[in-house]
């Protein structure tokens, strides 16, 4: 959402007309847009979700037999789009069926990091 607001400033300020795309993209995302919080500018938001994807971008647990297992691309993308605070275990490796090759408290601690992400995001006060 911060994305498209920023884009379409910008096409105004050159003056430029958004197509029924865009716009109609911007009205969705507006839509489901959780991420609202009036005290934090997009900055500090932007900076949050970075921190969150570095965060599982670096992710690591080591198996029994010493491997060390890595969240994938494509995970992280999918868990990044996870931003319901009270996602479980289950409902997480159901809708992300690799997850479950990790232990399910690794897969918590992954969520962890998502719920402590986004309850800073819509909390009030806190940066």
């Amino acid at each position: 959402a911060v994305i498209l607001q920023i884009s379409a400033q910008h096409a105004l300020i050159r003056d430029e007309e958004l197509d029924d795309v865009y716009k109609k993209t911007q009205k969705y995302v507006e839509r489901f847009n959780n991420m609202k919080n009036p005290e934090k500018d997009n900055q500090e938001l932007v900076s949050e979700l970075d921190n969150l994807k570095r965060a599982l971008d670096t992710f690591r647990k080591e198996k029994e037999d010493g491997e060390e297992m890595a969240l994938h691309g494509f995970e992280v993308a999918a868990l990044m789009n996870l931003v319901a605070t009270d996602t479980m275990v289950e409902e997480a490796q159901a809708l992300i069926p690799s997850l479950s090759r990790f232990p399910e408290s690794a897969v918590d601690e992954i969520l962890d990091l998502i719920r402590s992400t986004m309850i800073r995001i819509v909390s009030y006060g806190g940066s």
